[in-house]
């Protein structure tokens, strides 16, 4: 089995010259409303059944297993490789090639540092505002056989045609807010809202921004789309108890936290980083603006734009690649890294590339790769084949070696 496997991903990477074509990875909650901007098919919201919640996420890069309850299916939101062979398809994990070709995807370096790719990028998309709630950092997931969760926001303008019901982001705390504060909401769990937003400030999303947001950060996320680069991991605590009307169980508090402490309030609050949700500067320190790569006018001139719209984080960092029509780039990068292209057609190498304007459930598209390290490092030619449209590409990225 191996043997094949290796047979065949080599035949993959040969193909593509180092890059890979990835299927479309679907992630389903039962606490979520679809904001139904995914390009998903209508009729295929709830491919799960109704019971798993609707499809909120796509999932990119990703070698992390989605974490949704006992019903969680073996491979939900892992990543696989794509490979066409005459009339034959098979599929491969993205992680299982890790596992067996670590180096020549990714390079010796990262694999010797990293142990693999330790981040992956999403598709978030929500009609309604999700929870207050915050991401572990690395000792407390360490107490469970996590990994903490760092992640960044950016709110893509191809993908936001609406803003859903409530396009604000609640993020930390009030500054003044106290341990008793939160204490108290969290003893208000079953006695109706427990208040925890009255402790919060909401801030409007822009569009073509974004924001850091570090392990132990409490938030509760808009209804904008937004692409989430983060660290491959799935831990999370819900503080907030009813959201729009939608009760939540203490169970969605207490996922990431051993058994003995499920009760322990000083426990559970001990999660929060209160440094970082008290600070007066939040919005200076956290907020994330575009920054061009190069001068806009030398990009410009080559035919191309291109800024980092998530940085400031040691696990990962995302940039947003446009090239102009008519025009072709060669681009070169340090590391291997993830893409998704969210507009336009055109060529990534040897692959044809599109945005789709519909997506059915289990079918296959043009729109996801992966660049191994070779590739990237010796540059791929990125060609814009329409007249009038722009090619655009989220490009996310692990940590440096």
């Amino acid at each position: 089995m191996v043997s094949n496997s290796s047979a065949l991903l080599n035949l993959a990477l040969n193909q593509g010259q180092g890059v890979l074509r990835l299927t479309p990875t679907w992630v389903p909650r039962a606490f979520c409303i679809p904001g139904k901007r995914l390009k998903l098919h209508p009729d295929d919201y709830f491919a799960f059944g109704a019971h798993r919640g609707g499809i909120d996420e796509r999932w990119f890069a990703s070698t992390t297993k989605a974490d949704n309850g006992p019903e969680t299916l073996p491979d939900e939101g892992l990543s696989y490789i794509y490979l066409e062979d005459g009339s034959r398809v098979e599929k491969i994990l993205l992680k299982d090639a890790i596992e067996l070709m670590g180096k020549d995807i990714l390079g010796r370096e990262v694999m010797e540092k990293h142990g693999g790719w330790t981040m992956f990028a999403k598709f978030f998309d929500n009609m309604d505002p999700l929870p207050h709630h915050l991401h572990l950092d690395d000792e407390k997931a360490q107490a469970v056989g996590q990994k903490g969760k760092p992640e960044g926001y950016y709110f893509p303008r191809q993908l936001n045609d609406h803003g859903g019901y409530f396009p604000y982001t609640f993020f930390g705390l009030n500054p003044g807010t106290t341990r008793d504060d939160i204490i108290q909401c969290l003893k208000n769990w079953d006695r109706g809202d427990n208040g925890i937003l009255y402790h919060s400030r909401a801030y409007k999303l822009k569009l073509g921004t974004g924001w850091n947001v570090p392990p132990g950060v409490l938030h509760a996320p808009g209804s904008l789309l937004t692409y989430e680069p983060q660290r491959a991991s799935d831990v999370f605590a819900m503080f907030q108890n009813i959201v729009w009307d939608k009760y939540l169980s203490w169970d969605m508090l207490t996922k990431d936290v051993p058994s003995e402490h499920k009760k322990d309030l000083d426990y559970i609050v001990d999660m929060v980083d209160w440094d970082l949700n008290l600070d007066p500067d939040f919005y200076r320190s956290r907020f994330l603006e575009p920054k061009p790569v190069k001068p806009e006018a030398e990009m410009r001139e080559a035919g191309y734009q291109e800024y980092w719209v998530a940085y400031n984080s040691d696990f990962f960092t995302a940039k947003e690649l446009t090239v102009l029509p008519r025009r072709a780039v060669t681009i070169k990068e340090d590391a291997a890294y993830g893409l998704i292209v969210i507009q336009g057609q055109g060529k990534f190498g040897v692959w044809d590339v599109s945005a789709p304007t519909m997506i059915r459930f289990g079918e296959m598209t043009q729109d996801e790769l992966f660049v191994t390290v070779k590739a990237a490092q010796e540059g791929i030619t990125i060609v814009n084949e329409s007249a009038t449209e722009n090619l655009v590409i989220l490009k996310h990225f692990g940590p440096k070696v």
